[in-house]
This record gives structure tokens, sequence and C-alpha cells, in this order.
């Protein structure tokens, strides 16, 4: 996704009351209050992953607009966060991900394998969405699950020591 000619500013005049519905409100007030007053924009993750879920599983330049609105931030400094972090996508996913560590301690530990395995099965590449839209495959950085590696993050749900063979058990329990 390319960012060129985005508002490099809040637009200050833009209606805070009618963005997104009034739960996602709800529920992105509830992170802002985690932080004092003058540090709302702290809750720049949050709320990226409360929109993102609301929409699909995937950010467009409006809503990340929306979230730069809504925290009075510049539109620029979202759109940094959500470029940065492998959990933002900025593009429509399948409807499950299934995403696979490449740290140092899962490739030990035999991702490499699943990962050369979920793209020889299923025909897709890091990054991509199985022809039937089933599921987007991600490789991505350190789940934080090293003692028990290799590790998977399904939809939201963290899976360890996989073998190729459970991995696809796992992927056949989707819808």
């Amino acid at each position: 996704m390319s960012f060129r000619n985005v508002p490099l500013a809040v637009d200050h005049e833009r209606d805070k009351s009618t963005l997104f519905t009034a739960e996602i409100r709800a529920e992105i007030d509830a992170h802002i209050a985690k932080y004092p007053p003058a540090w709302k924009q702290s809750a720049v993750m949050p709320a990226l992953t409360v929109v993102q879920d609301a929409n699909g599983g995937w950010l467009t330049t409006e809503l990340m607009d929306d979230v730069a609105a809504y925290l009075d931030m510049p539109a620029v400094s979202v759109y940094e966060v959500a470029s940065f972090y492998g959990m933002y996508d900025l593009e429509p996913q399948g409807r499950h991900k299934v995403c696979v560590c490449n740290s140092i301690s899962c490739l030990l530990q035999g991702s490499e394998e699943l990962i050369e395995h979920v793209e020889h099965k299923y025909g897709v590449r890091s990054g991509e969405t199985t022809e039937d839209g089933r599921f987007t495959f991600k490789e991505v950085e350190c789940l934080g699950a090293c003692r028990h590696a290799p590790a998977v993050l399904l939809d939201k749900t963290y899976h360890e020591n996989l073998s190729p063979e459970s991995l696809d058990k796992l992927i056949d329990e989707l819808e």
C-alpha cells in the first residue's frame, strides 16, 4: 500500500462523533482510559487492532485516518505504526490467518519445514492468500513461544511444538 499524497496532519474539522460505531468508540475509549489524558495517542496500537478486527482483518487508509482523527494525532504517525508492525494488514486477508514464526528458536526447531510445507501443500507463499480465500499465510518474527518452538498463530490462538502433520490438522479444522 502506498501512502503518497496522504494528509500529514489531523483534520480537526472532521466530526469525531460519526467515526466508527458506538461499540468501536467504546472499545477504543476503554484503551484510551488506561493512559493519562495527555497520552491519548498511546492507544494507537489497540485502536488499530479494534478497527482492523471490525473491518474483516485489514486496515484501509480511510480507517487509519479515522483512528488519527479520533486520537488527535497526525495521520502519518498512524500509518507508520500500521506499516511497521506485522500484526496489521493493509490489504484484504483470507478468512483466517496462519502465521508461522521464523525467529531463530523456531527455525532451529523446525519452522522452516512448516513454512515449506504450507507453501507446497497449499500453494501460497508468505503474504499470499489461498485461491479459495480460506487463509492468508504469513511468516512472522517471534511469537514469544521459544520454549515450545516451533510456534504458529492461527487467527488469535497460539499453537506450539507443531509438525507439518499437526499444522495440517489445525488448518483442516478451519471452517
